[in-house]
């Protein structure tokens, strides 16, 4: 599997999964419950160890905020409160998955991980054709990355106990919608 796949780690940020950030009583809370933090790392070695490359989604904004789009019901309150600003702790990666030199590092200003980014050009540059699909929310970046993926061509597989919502009725609905569009399984029976 290893060849010709990739692993994304989306949107496991300081201000969205770290005990101190805007997400302690949301995605902090839902990731401890389902032991997300602790998959998502062993994931993380497994695909180090068998050289599979792994990517790094971050949701951003300038310090201007000047990519944030107004009228989002997802990101429109992001200028007021100060979240998301590229640059500051905010939009690091967790220090519980910390990037590695070598690490490919996506910064997107929406929902999806494709629209607007990079991850096309490094996708293709690496011959990548099957994504695995970690981060919160699984009713947000996670399925915006399996619906598009799916429909870039690429094999796509949803991991599902590396991946949380807001709310237990948000990642059960979102992970029974997206199966129309990518395969999922659990990290340990991923086969490297």
């Amino acid at each position: 599997m290893a060849a010709n796949t990739i692993l994304l780690v989306m949107d496991m940020i300081n201000d969205l999964v770290h005990p101190d950030g805007m997400g302690a009583k949301t995605y902090v809370v839902k990731c401890r419950e389902r032991n997300v933090y602790e998959n998502t790392k062993a994931l993380i070695r497994r695909a180090r160890a068998a050289g599979m490359p792994v990517g790094y989604v971050r949701v951003g904004f300038s310090p201007d905020y000047s990519e944030c789009p107004r009228n989002s019901p997802v990101f429109s309150k992001a200028r007021e409160n100060g979240f998301f600003k590229l640059g500051e702790w905010g939009t690091e990666v967790y220090e519980e998955f910390a990037p590695q030199p070598g690490d490919i590092d996506i910064v997107k200003h929406r929902v999806s991980p494709f629209y607007g980014t990079k991850l096309m050009p490094v996708l293709s540059a690496l011959g990548v054709r099957r994504l695995l699909l970690t981060g919160v929310s699984t009713n947000g970046v996670v399925q915006a990355a399996a619906r598009e993926g799916h429909d870039r061509d690429f094999e796509c597989i949803v991991v599902e106990d590396c991946c949380a919502g807001a709310t237990d009725e948000e990642h059960q609905y979102a992970i029974a919608g997206v199966r129309r569009f990518a395969a999922v399984s659990a990290a340990s029976e991923l086969k490297f």
